[in-house]
């Protein structure tokens, strides 16, 4: 294809529609039909990127290969295309007005006078058509955040409406994702909020080519017509999403809807292949006929929001359905675990991850679920903070090293087992600034690192500032916590494994952001298994009581 085509994601009468998921259903089905196709992200808030942002606020920070802090959405397109995104794939009014104000500052526009329109809109537009300048993808689909009304995202709609002109009909369209309520009182799905939606878009001089109803119920023929008439599309273009068990059924559902078949003919694009779905299938296949069950604690500080650990959730589906096992996540707050509590709280699991996370709320509770999770053998697996707290764990209890900490934590620590780079010491600004992006591991063979991965070099995404302090390294090797995974070049500790132990692995980095439906991260997989085999012996031992 010389032309690269363009399409919008706009979402209208509320948030947290699952515009992201419709994005990532149907690149699915275009790119299972044979076109390359990627996804990016505007976002209207004006931080610069998520990196500093309270997972509270805004769900995990998701990290490309290339180092970009991003929003959540990019894991959902990682998972769902299997193909890696990078810094142009998501962009936030912060970073576009940044760009814009050092243009002026360096006298690029020449001594004008810099507005929205055209200075901010043609930064917007430039961004959007980035991924397809150099011809690699066919389709870009760009999904463009918040509601559309919003202050926040009137730039971006405006520059949406120029793109759509200038790049003519049959390159651009346009996809309206809204709602469609239950009147429970009335007992019936109600229109006029996606009327008045429509109706605001194209006040902005917008208008929807396919409407995408989010529904709990389903959409009979006159509703659609209904739609079509007063949104001002075509019926054949009104496309049902009822609620799914699983956002993995989505691609399909959207299938079956047409939502490919009315994109591609809207673009002028041959229809002339169906999608072929086969290896997503089997996922699903396995996914909901698991032959048996594992219960695993996910123990962190932000276990009240599930998008914070978006990411850790999906890579145990996937390790889940690998191992043809059903993965229970027990989300367990660290600041509720102590002596008292521990017992009860873990002693029934099958397994604990340790998440990740910054700040010292929490700290002690998680490191007393490591040291559960240590003595009574119980398959462990950390992830950055929860690497660095085995590390501390095993300091304390078994070095006897009293207040070994991490300099985080307690920056007066006697025994600072973690600590800063010194690079990282002198750095004010909190934003962009940790080991992010892809980094290299060299894993020792005698490992259960090994075992996993089945190579000696591997690349994993890092986000974090402090490390494993090399000084103690010696110490904690000779009492039994092996250093089993190096950073080449810096000689950083990446992995740390417990050979005693049947299962103990912690990462400095995340596992959980490589892990995809078509390539389920290798950790995970082995982690699950680990877990199952651990429920396997425990239903043994209770049955020979």
């Amino acid at each position: 294809m010389a032309e690269t085509k363009y399409i919008f994601v706009t979402g209208g009468v509320s948030s947290s529609l699952g515009k992201g998921i419709i994005a990532a259903s149907l690149a699915k089905l275009l790119q299972a039909r044979g076109y390359k196709t990627t996804i990016q992200k505007l976002d209207p808030y004006i931080n610069v990127d998520p990196g500093t942002l309270n997972p509270y606020e805004h769900g995990e920070c998701y990290v490309t290969e290339d180092g970009a802090e991003t929003d959540l959405d990019l894991g959902h397109y990682e998972r769902f295309l299997n193909v890696n995104t990078s810094q142009a794939n998501n962009v936030t009014t912060g970073r576009i007005y940044q760009s814009v104000i050092e243009k002026e500052r360096r006298g690029e526009f020449l001594g004008k006078t810099v507005q929205v329109v055209p200075h901010i809109t043609n930064e917007i537009k430039e961004r959007v058509q980035l991924l397809g300048k150099n011809h690699e993808y066919d389709i870009v689909i760009t999904e463009i955040g918040g509601t559309v009304g919003d202050i926040e995202s009137l730039p971006y709609i405006e520059a949406v409406r120029q793109l759509k002109w200038e790049l003519g009909d049959d390159n651009a369209l346009v996809i309206h994702l809204t709602l469609v309520p239950y009147l429970s009182a009335a007992g019936e799905l109600k229109t006029k909020p996606t009327q008045h939606s429509v109706k605001t878009l194209m006040e902005s001089g917008i208008k929807a080519d396919i409407l995408v109803c989010r529904t709990e119920h389903q959409l009979s023929d006159d509703i659609r017509r209904k739609l079509a008439l007063f949104c001002n599309v075509k019926q054949e273009a009104v496309i049902q999403s009822i609620d799914a068990s699983t956002i993995y059924d989505v691609p399909n559902m959207m299938l079956e809807e047409g939502l490919d078949t009315v994109t591609l003919k809207k673009l002028a694009l041959p229809d002339d292949k169906a999608p072929d779905l086969t290896q997503w299938n089997e996922f699903l296949k396995r996914h909901k006929n698991p032959k048996h069950e594992v219960t695993i604690g996910l123990i962190g500080k932000y276990v009240e929001l599930q998008d914070s650990y978006k990411s850790i959730l999906e890579a145990f589906i996937h390790a889940g359905a690998a191992n043809e096992v059903k993965v229970n996540i027990e989300s367990i707050h660290s600041e509720f675990i102590n002596d008292t509590t521990i017992e009860k709280t873990i002693s029934h699991l099958d397994g604990i991850l340790v998440a990740p996370g910054f700040g010292e709320r929490g700290i002690e509770g998680k490191i007393d679920a490591v040291r559960f999770a240590r003595e009574n053998n119980l398959p462990f697996l950390g992830i950055c903070l929860g690497m660095q707290m085995a590390v501390i764990e095993f300091a304390r209890n078994v070095l006897k090293l009293r207040n070994a900490n991490s300099t985080e934590m307690d920056k007066a620590t006697p025994h600072p087992v973690i600590d800063l780079m010194e690079e990282q010491k002198n750095i004010t600004h909190m934003g962009g600034t940790m080991r992010l992006g892809s980094w290299e591991c060299e894993i020792k063979e005698d490992s259960i690192a090994y075992e996993v991965y089945k190579n000696t070099l591997i690349k994993e995404r890092h986000r974090h500032r402090y490390e494993y302090n090399n000084q103690y390294c010696s110490q904690l090797e000779s009492h039994g916590m092996k250093s089993t995974g190096i950073n080449p070049k810096t000689g950083l500790v990446e992995i740390i494994e417990i050979p005693e132990h049947p299962w103990f692995v912690g990462v400095q980095y995340h596992p959980e952001y490589k892990s995809t439906v078509a390539n389920p991260h290798p950790l995970f997989v082995a982690f699950v298994k680990a877990a199952k085999e651990y429920s396997k012996e425990k239903k043994g031992a209770r049955m020979a009581q």
